[in-house]
């Protein structure tokens, strides 16, 4: 069987824990941050697991992390 190509998009945005979860970042914390309150942006700070409707899809994507 041939190597399968990782997603290049799909690998600046997601990691795998140990435990299998795939991590991500929340999105809306790159510009027009004036309107948002610094509670909203502290918030979108952390870190999030991705939904389990889409872990399978996202394994696909990266499958050597």
């Amino acid at each position: 069987m041939p190597k399968i190509k990782t997603h290049t998009g799909a690998k600046k945005r997601f990691n795998l824990t140990k435990t299998g979860k795939v991590k991500r970042a929340h999105a809306f914390k790159s510009h027009i941050l004036t309107k948002k309150s610094t509670k909203r942006k502290r918030g979108l700070r952390q870190g999030a697991y991705a939904d389990k409707t889409n872990v399978a899809a996202i394994k696909k994507l990266i499958p050597y992390k």
